[in-house]
């Protein structure tokens, strides 16, 4: 035993300095020491936005791989990720429409590093989404929102441009983008991540094989026979249908379903034998005047419109309102849905006569949702996160598209946030509602229909962990209004930012109407939009980024072989999606000044932000722009089998020589604005300093934006409080110890 003079006091200060280090080392971060990433390398290498980076996809048989890539099968290759090869890489083809409608063979792809080797990726990053630009002559829209979502703090996917070749040859430029699996988690929540979903009800975008299931044509024609009742593909269940199955059983009496025969409900001609009323006119289809009478099906408005097409408020399919949105809503916007008033002596089918009020607005009864078996267009009460029952098994568009390994457990848990969310109940602990009301402050501003807010009611995440949940961006090819018809760029540009598109604030969207429902946190969602608008439009730092970026992809896209557009495409439709998001901008911050009404129902045609010189379709839309060819220039096939083996050893090293220079072109990234550093929003992370306001929300405190790792949820997590208390318990035994065997 030692008999040191001071070893009880040497036992005690070495048992304290162990307590210290244990706090430090497990609540470091809420102290605001910066933790070592060990997943998030990728981040500096990769998805460094400042240059376009380069991948050569090795393969021997390109030509096998691009034939079956609607089957999603994996399928071996080498990658070369700016000179760096990683072999033994699985690849496959990804993607619904990116996948359908393609025709010249530039599919999206995935790659997956650790499919073969689970300890093969590339700088910790597992998966690889290459995204092909499909429906965007931009090249823009996806990369500008998440740049958008990632500068607001949103945990969303981290990306960048790369010009792809195969087996050495030119085959285009792509958006590289981090896919949503274990690294992204490991990235944004840490290792002890929660549970991951892809609620889709559509057979799209829900998980590997459903772009090959996916196909607009079979869309149609499965639309088409649940007419006449011929649909055998997916048949109807109690709570209505699936995605392509309308039930028609519940039409009132005297209804006969259309026949849309070899028609498109979308864009096609209209079925034989049917007419317009006469004294109805055409909508406006993307400010345009449309021609085809389905073309006036498609766009109808969400407020009212006038003779020449022009309305008030966001258009879409029924103003973007589903068929069960209609027993409060008014699908035709105070006239009908071709425009104008009705005909004299026009009359509705027994059951389905709308009521009027003095104005003239119609208002459809309210059980003609049950048409469509429940549905709101294409999605289900699951998808749209309601509350519906205790059962698992009424979830399945949820639980079938986990991306985590689930249990009963994650199951029970989820259901019972679901239905407090619906509820209104304890939101701070069932919703992050800073993650989320960030989420909704970007995504509401891009104008996204074909998402959780539009009509299709996909193209989301949902993350949850110990009962909170939290929404994740996804896929906005289709943004800024380019969703099918959108109605006029007018009513597009000015999309009210309290009642988005198919949003009415009834209950129907759980995960943002509890934003209105309260006062206090409709009020937070506004200081955030007025952050954004403030901080990246009316600094001028949105119009330097954007034609920075311009200029850093306009070489590659002028070269890309592939491309679904031409260049002059291009320009056009960056020109046009430039000057949509300052308009945008324009008539956000008119909707929190109470200029312009924030809601359908207070905007006025006469103080609305006029857009009527753009046409959105010029950016790419669902029907326009993809898939049709090389209008780019000349498409060579690449190498493969004996001339890619006698050509990899080049591969393997692509010479920059073929890369189109930018160094002489004053390319240069801009800056972001004081605050930005670290992807935090300027102000967002309680900078009180003259000009900005610290904002704190209800029950919560603000803790900042855009950072790696997640918020604190109420306290200390409970393996922190665990190893806290463990370290407790040796310091007491440590003191036990000393004074118990102490020097007499």
């Amino acid at each position: 035993m030692s008999t040191h003079k001071s070893f009880d006091k040497i036992c005690c200060v070495v048992l304290a300095l162990t307590l210290i280090l244990t706090l430090l080392f497990v609540n470091g971060e809420k102290l605001g020491i910066q933790k070592l990433s060990t997943v998030s390398e990728y981040e500096k290498t990769l998805f460094d936005t400042s240059r376009v980076h380069t991948i050569d996809i090795i393969m021997d048989d390109w030509d096998e791989f691009t034939a079956n890539a609607r089957s999603e099968e994996y399928y071996t290759c080498t990658v070369v990720i700016d000179n760096e090869s990683y072999k033994n890489v699985a690849i496959r083809g990804k993607g619904n429409t990116s996948l359908s409608s393609v025709t010249n063979d530039r599919y999206s792809y995935k790659i997956e590093f650790d499919h073969y080797d689970s300890t093969n990726t590339y700088y910790g990053l597992d998966k690889l989404c290459l995204n092909n630009i499909i429906q965007d002559n931009t090249y823009m829209k996806d990369y500008i929102t998440y740049t958008m979502m990632n500068d607001m703090g949103v945990a969303a996917p981290l990306c960048s441009y790369a010009y792809i070749t195969v087996n050495g040859e030119d085959w285009g430029l792509y958006l590289a983008v981090e896919g949503v699996e274990e690294s992204f988690l490991q990235r944004n929540y840490g290792k002890d991540y929660g549970e991951l979903y892809k609620p889709d009800s559509m057979s799209m975008g829900g998980g590997r094989g459903n772009g090959d299931r996916f196909d607009m044509d079979e869309f149609m024609q499965d639309f088409n026979s649940s007419a006449d009742g011929t649909t055998d593909s997916q048949p109807s269940t109690e709570n209505g249908t699936q995605f392509g199955s309308f039930d028609f059983s519940n039409l009132p009496e005297g209804v006969t379903p259309p026949d849309m025969g070899e028609g498109n409900f979308f864009g096609g001609e209209m079925p034989e034998g049917f007419t317009i009323p006469e004294g109805m006119t055409p909508p406006a289809f993307g400010g345009q005047t449309t021609e085809g009478a389905s073309d006036a099906v498609s766009s109808i408005s969400k407020t009212s419109a006038d003779n020449s097409g022009n309305s008030s408020s966001s258009g879409g399919m029924f103003g973007g309102m589903s068929p069960s949105d209609f027993g409060g809503g008014n699908p035709f916007g105070g006239g009908n849905p071709f425009g104008g008033e009705m005909p004299e002596g026009f009359t509705f089918p027994e059951g389905m006569t709308p009521s009027a009020d003095e104005n003239g607005s119609f208002t459809m009864p309210e059980d003609i949702g049950d048409m469509f078996g429940g549905f709101s267009m294409m999605g289900s009460s699951d998808v749209k996160l309601q509350y519906v029952d205790d059962d698992p098994a009424s979830y399945q568009n949820i639980f079938g598209n986990a991306k985590t390994d689930i249990t009963k457990a994650d199951r029970t848990r989820l259901i019972e946030a679901l239905e407090k969310l619906s509820n209104g109940e304890e939101l701070a602990d069932t919703v992050d509602t800073d993650a989320v009301i960030s989420y909704f402050v970007v995504h509401n501003f891009v104008v996204n229909s074909d998402s959780y807010t539009g009509s299709m009611i996909h193209n989301y995440y949902l993350y949850e962990k110990d009962g909170q949940m939290q929404m994740i961006p996804w896929d906005y090819n289709l943004a800024f209004g380019s969703f099918m018809s959108m109605g006029s760029a007018t009513d597009s540009v000015n999309d009210p930012i309290d009642t988005p598109l198919s949003v009415n604030g009834s209950g129907d969207r759980p995960m943002i109407d509890w934003i209105f429902s309260s006062e206090e946190y409709t009020e937070l969602y506004h200081q955030y939009f007025s952050q954004l608008i403030s901080e990246y439009f009316e600094s001028g730092y949105f119009e330097e980024l954007f034609d920075s970026t311009v200029a850093l992809i306009s070489p590659y896209v002028e070269k890309d072989p592939t491309k679904f557009c031409t260049y002059d495409d291009f320009e056009a439709g960056t020109d046009t999606l430039r000057s949509f998001c300052l308009l945008r901008a324009e008539s956000v911050r008119g909707q929190l000044d109470g200029t312009i009404g924030s809601t359908t129902d207070t905007q006025k045609t006469e103080t609305l932000i006029d857009a009527s010189n753009l046409n959105i379709s010029t950016m790419g839309t669902m029907g326009g722009a993809g898939g049709m060819g090389f209008p780019g220039g000349d498409m060579q096939r690449p190498q493969s089998d004996s001339e890619a083996e006698s050509d990899s050893s080049a591969s393997e090293n692509p010479s920059d020589s073929s890369e189109p220079s930018v160094s002489d072109g004053n390319v240069t990234r801009p800056q972001r604005p004081d605050g930005f550093s670290g992807g935090n929003m300027p102000g967002f992370n309680g900078d009180t300093s003259e000009g900005s306001e610290q904002m704190q929300g209800p029950d919560s405190g603000f803790a900042g934006r855009g950072e790696s790792q997640p918020q604190a949820q109420g306290g200390i997590s409970q393996p922190s409080l665990a190893m806290i208390c463990a370290s407790i318990l040796l310091l007491a035994l440590g003191l036990v110890f000393a004074l118990k065997y102490k020097r007499r």
